[in-house]
C-alpha cells in the first residue's frame, strides 16, 4: 500500500502562494507612460521685416475691424499634430500636442498683426460687445508637416474675407499659402516650421487687410 507524502500538497501550494504574490507585486508597479509635449503658435514678429514693403496707411484710420474666430477644416480643429505621408491621409504625431487648437491660438495672433499696420482706428476680436465696420472671416485649410518631399516642409494655407458690416458686401477674399522647409524631421522641427509658416502668412495677411482699408474710402466715394 502506497502513502503520499503530506510534503507534497503543501510543497505545491506554497509554490502556488509566491506565484500569486510575485504577479501581484508585479501587477501593483507603476507603468511609465510617456507624457505628451505641449507646443504653441507665438507672436514672434520682426518689426522690420513685417514693415519691409508694406502699404502707406491712412494719416488718420476711420474703419474698426472686427476679427471673428477663425475656422478650421475639417481633420485640423484638434489639438493634434498633423504629418502626411500620403496624399488624402492625414496621421498625428504621438505624444505632441497644441495646447489649444490652432484655430484658438491663431485668434489674438491675426488681431495683434492686422492692429499693427496702424490702418485701423480698432481692431477687435470678438466675442465683444463693440461694433465696427468691417469684419475679417478666416479659415484654416490646412497646417500640416508634408513629409512626402525631402527635407520635409510645413505648409499653411488660411483663407480671409473682408466684409462691410453695413452692407454685407464682400469687399476683398484671398488665400495665402506659405510652405516652410523644417530644420528636423520630428515634432519639434514641424513646430518650429509651423512657427515660421503662420508668421508669414500673418504678415501677408496684414498687408491685405491695410490694402483693403485703403480701398474702401474711394469705394465709398465712387458709390
Amino acid at each position: 500500500m502506497t502513502h503520499q507524502s503530506p510534503a507534497r500538497p503543501v510543497n505545491l501550494l506554497i509554490t502556488a502562494l509566491l506565484l500569486a504574490m510575485i504577479t501581484g507585486c508585479g501587477a501593483l508597479q507603476p507603468t511609465t507612460v510617456a507624457q505628451p509635449a505641449f507646443y504653441s503658435l507665438d507672436n514672434a514678429y520682426s518689426e522690420q521685416q513685417e514693415l519691409a514693403h508694406a502699404p502707406a496707411t491712412p494719416a488718420a484710420p476711420v474703419s474698426t475691424l472686427i476679427v471673428t474666430p477663425p475656422r478650421a477644416a475639417s481633420g485640423f480643429n484638434s489639438q493634434r499634430i498633423v504629418y502626411l505621408r500620403q496624399a488624402h491621409q492625414l496621421e498625428y504625431y504621438a505624444h505632441s500636442e497644441w495646447i489649444d487648437t490652432p484655430a484658438r491660438m491663431l485668434a489674438p495672433l491675426i488681431a495683434t498683426a492686422v492692429a499693427r499696420r496702424g490702418a485701423y482706428r480698432a481692431v477687435v476680436l470678438t466675442p465683444s460687445a463693440a461694433s465696427g465696420d468691417l469684419r475679417l472671416d478666416t479659415e484654416i485649410v490646412r497646417l500640416q508637416h508634408d513629409l512626402r518631399s525631402q527635407p520635409s516642409a510645413v505648409r499653411f494655407t488660411l483663407r480671409a474675407l473682408v466684409v462691410d458690416n453695413g452692407s454685407r458686401q464682400v469687399l476683398a477674399r484671398s488665400e495665402f499659402d506659405i510652405a516652410v522647409p523644417v530644420t528636423s524631421e520630428d515634432p519639434y522641427g514641424s513646430v518650429v516650421a509651423a512657427n515660421r509658416a503662420v508668421q508669414a502668412v500673418l504678415e501677408q495677411l496684414a498687408i491685405f487687410c491695410a490694402e483693403t482699408a485703403l480701398a474702401r474710402p474711394a469705394a465709398t466715394t465712387g458709390r
